[in-house]
């Protein structure tokens, strides 16, 4: 209990209870303070529940309201010394009489407080609900306040009943105080609530906890079913590392004491802080679209019916049908389906007026032209205004080297000669053009060679990759070469075999050409899903959430500047872990690593460095960029017509100035930043613990200056905003077409002699289609990308604030409206350049103008769906 703390942190070890009537046998002067809260009374996707509602409303009857009680930040409690002098508990007004919306929505209550003026001005107040039944706090507005005028509370936090917590609920005003600058009748409200927040480290948690927790990732596989879905538990080791998630609680499993158990296949009721899951309106969002990834339970009988009915595509045409006409299900089928899921739940998927079943909206790649996808400009675009724009890098030794270990793996040196190249390169020598910095490689060989073989025992047939690019005059990239490396069949130290693969425009060799990239296109899909999204974005950034809330309160500066950036991601990745990455999730079964993903992705986490995520440290580390102090961010591009990078140096830079400006006004010194209590547990925690398998690496900062802690938030808003967009939002647009960017590949390439080698003779296209993902397949990817790419209808975008009224603190409003403004001049000139035809690479062969990185500040939410643009605030889908 909050009073049996409070009496040992104020020395008053003999105080058991603080006597609510003492606090209240103040003297009233008569002065009433009038207030407004704000809240949505709880529901059932986005519709109000009416039995609790009922229920509520009964408890009113017998008098077990909702009780709020304000605490004073000027006046300690008389022998009580250090908590603020309570008020008189006032209850909301008309609870039984005010009417809310079927659909869920806020509803408004009246409050009215008595308030002595000489107990100065409240900070917090406690809130109880006697209530059956929770409800979502949004808002509590106080009128007049003696000697401070209006007072805003910003919530945003769910209460249930009172019986559910052994802590009394406490809410803030939206005042900003550093751990040193606290009003000493706050402190112990501000302690015990971080106290509350990280819990006991063990136990079962339950949905009204709101404790933050880490945990290893041993609850993708699930052994109690069997061998093949075992899967090694990532965290906690040298073997495999990883960020940490947030903890769950749930029991072991009986085969493995290691692994935690899982929910049911279509559960989604995972423990998270209940703060952190979807808004009802998100959330029916969610459902609603993810009916379209078919879900577990569908998938064996979808699975039957495909294996009859549909096995290929047939050609480019029956793959336009999905988007143009969809696929014709006969009635039988229908009440199958029917019977698997509730019809409610099937109404996106399945129509009653004889709609076609899983027609999906025209990818933007196929729009305007619906063959400019297979042309080699395009293919070497979409490197750099892509979905995956964040590997390319600058080639600067020839042949292109390996950095696995050649006593392990041999030489892996590339098989590339200059004349495979050289024919290609306006005149120049391979020299001279790495002396211009004219060469690029989209390198995926170290990554992938070393899984290879054990993926390629499964139904999935591929190399590790390399493609050579070429920088034009013109500013774009003309793919030169593409090696496909396998592991050596004598064995791993032997090195590599290897096939390399030249442009060719017609005949058979025009169509190997079109095979070479669409393998290479594998690769860079599945390093995409895996390591530039899921990785990079969404595991890396959950150990900041979870530090976040443990160490910096709600009043700290630095947790009102990045907590919007972490809204709903520990929710999407809980939803990842049950349903996308787990032991025959839909990522196993859509992307060519298969069972191995997840344990790729801990491998290539070895290599991770915070310092190295910002954008201008990331272009540097590839070689894209160099320094240059006399440039506008201190480097130079040296691809000039690089949309990712230009738009996103603009982004950046808003960022980071803003996020200067806001630290400067709180730190004004570096002893500030060393002497800040929560700060330095914060960092400590995230280093130890968050990503405690690196913790030793001599990269970490060192969080002793005003620069490491802008330079450090400057990183996380980055990542959780611009970062996420850009490799995210792209996914339907360029890889709803899965030729465009197919993620497996089912056969080797076509040996001459052979009938397969015979059909890319006679039926390209068909054997094209043979190669690449299955049909089956392809409809759970692009379900599954669809949903990914859209942007929810309640989204709140970099520049935007949930709250207007989110800090009391003037000059900090003032620069986030600067931020804002900055942003929106970032989305006119990427408007600009779009329109600007000497930027060859912002549009391309395809006619998909690069807005990925397009703010949309300046926007409002009507703009939902899939809109290709908007950079959303936080990791949230």
């Amino acid at each position: 209990m909050l009073e049996k703390w409070l009496g040992v942190v104020c020395g008053k070890n003999n105080i058991d209870t603080i006597d609510e009537n003492n606090c209240n046998n103040i003297h009233i002067n008569g002065k009433k303070v009038r207030g407004t809260v704000v809240l949505m009374k709880k529901n059932v996707l986005d519709l109000t529940d009416v039995g609790a509602s009922l229920l509520d409303r009964f408890h009113e009857v017998i008098g077990k309201g909702v009780s709020l009680q304000l605490i004073s930040a000027d006046h300690a409690e008389p022998g009580n010394g250090c908590t603020g002098k309570l008020g008189k508990p006032a209850f909301l007004e008309k609870w039984i009489s005010t009417l809310t919306s079927i659909s869920a929505g806020d509803a408004t209550f009246n409050v009215t407080f008595d308030w002595d003026e000489s107990m100065g001005v409240p900070g917090a107040f406690i809130i109880k609900n006697y209530h059956h039944s929770q409800f979502y706090l949004r808002t509590v507005v106080l009128e007049d306040v003696p000697g401070h005028g209006e007072l805003h509370f910003v919530c945003n936090s769910w209460v249930y009943p009172a019986r559910r917590y052994k802590y009394d609920r406490v809410f803030f005003a939206n005042k900003t105080y550093l751990p040193s600058n606290t009003p000493e009748p706050l402190r112990p409200y501000r302690e015990q609530e971080l106290l509350s927040l990280r819990g006991s480290g063990s136990g079962k948690l339950k949905e009204w906890d709101r404790v933050y927790d880490y945990a290893f990732y041993n609850d993708l596989g699930f052994p109690d079913k069997g061998p093949d879905y075992v899967r090694p538990v990532l965290g906690g080791s040298k073997e495999y590392p990883y960020p940490r998630r947030g903890r769950t609680s749930r029991r072991a499993t009986k085969t493995d004491p290691m692994s935690e158990s899982r929910l049911p296949p279509l559960g989604l009721d995972i423990y998270v802080p209940r703060d952190e899951r979807f808004t009802p309106v998100k959330l029916s969002d969610f459902l609603a679209y993810a009916v379209k990834s078919l879900g577990q339970v569908l998938i064996p009988e979808i699975v039957a019916l495909f294996d009859k009915t549909i096995n290929e595509f047939d050609s480019f045409e029956d793959v336009l049908k999905l988007y143009e006409g969809g696929i014709k299900l006969p009635d039988h089928h229908l009440k199958k389906l029917r019977q698997c899921i509730p019809w409610e739940m099937l109404k996106e998927l399945v129509r009653s007026d004889g709609e076609p079943f899983l027609k999906f909206p025209m990818p933007d790649v196929i729009k305007v032209d619906r063959s400019a996808w297979r042309t080699d400009e395009e293919f070497g675009r979409e490197m750099l205004a892509g979905v995956n724009p964040v590997i390319i890098r600058r080639l600067q030794e020839f042949p292109p080297a390996s950095k696995l270990d050649p006593e392990v793996y041999g030489n892996q040196t590339s098989s590339i000669k200059r004349e495979h190249i050289e024919k290609n390169m306006d005149g120049l020598t391979v020299d001279e053009a790495i002396e211009c910095n004219r060469l690029f490689i989209l390198d995926h060989h170290d990554a992938l060679l070393p899984y290879l073989r054990r993926i390629n025992t499964t139904k999935t047939k591929t190399y590790a990759s390399r493609t050579l690019l070429f920088l034009q005059d013109n500013g774009t990239l003309r793919p030169l070469a593409i090696e496909l490396s396998l592991p050596h069949p004598q064995g791993d130290k032997h090195g590599a075999t290897s096939l390399v693969f030249t442009p060719a425009d017609e005949g058979v060799e025009g169509t190997v050409w079109q095979l070479a990239k669409a393998y290479a296109a594998v690769n860079d899909s599945g390093y995409h899903q895996l390591i530039s999204h899921w990785l990079n974005t969404h595991a890396t950034i959950e150990p900041f959430v979870i530090a976040t809330n443990r160490h910096l309160s709600v009043l700290h500066p630095i947790f009102k500047l990045l907590q919007p950036h972490f809204r709903d991601t520990m929710y999407i990745n809980a939803l990842a872990r049950q349903i996308l990455i787990n032991a025959g999730g839909i990522l196993e079964l859509t992307v060519f690593p298969g069972k191995y993903a997840m344990e790729m992705s801990s491998i290539v986490y070895k290599n991770w460095v915070f310092t190295e995520q910002g954008l201008p440290a990331d272009l540097l580390k590839r070689g894209v960029a160099v320094p240059d102090s006399s440039q506008p961010y201190g480097l130079k591009l040296l691809i000039e017509d690089y949309p990712f990078a230009v738009d996103g140096l603009e982004v950046w830079a808003a960022i980071k100035a803003w996020v200067d400006d806001y630290c400067s006004f709180y730190y004004s010194t570096d002893d500030m930043i060393r002497d800040d209590t929560e700060l330095q547990s914060w960092w400590m925690e995230v280093r130890n613990e968050g990503h405690g398998d690196l913790k030793d690496e001599p990269w970490w900062p060192q969080m002793q200056t005003r620069a490491e802690l802008v330079e450090a938030c400057t990183i996380i808003i980055w990542v959780a905003s611009a970062l996420h967009a850009a490799v995210n939002f792209g996914q339907y647009p360029y890889a709803g077409y899965l030729p465009n960017r197919p993620t497996v590949s089912r056969r080797f390439m076509p040996e001459p002699g052979t009938p397969e080698y015979a059909e890319l003779e006679s039926n390209p296209d068909v054997a094209y289609l043979k190669t690449i993902t299955a049909q089956f397949q392809t409809l759970l990817g692009v379900s599954l990308i669809e949903i990914l790419s859209r942007h929810a209808s309640d989204e709140i975008y970099l520049g935007q604030r949930e709250n207007p009224e989110w800090t009391s603190d003037v000059e900090p409003r003032q620069s986030f409206q600067r931020f804002h403004d900055r942003l929106v001049g970032v989305e006119n000139r990427i408007v600009e350049r779009n329109n600007d035809s000497r930027w060859k690479n912002r549009n391309g062969p395809v006619k998909v103008p690069y807005m990925l990185l397009h703010p949309n500040a300046s926007g409002d939410n009507s703009e939902s769906g899939l809109t290709g643009k908007g950079i959303p605030n936080s990791v949230s889908i």
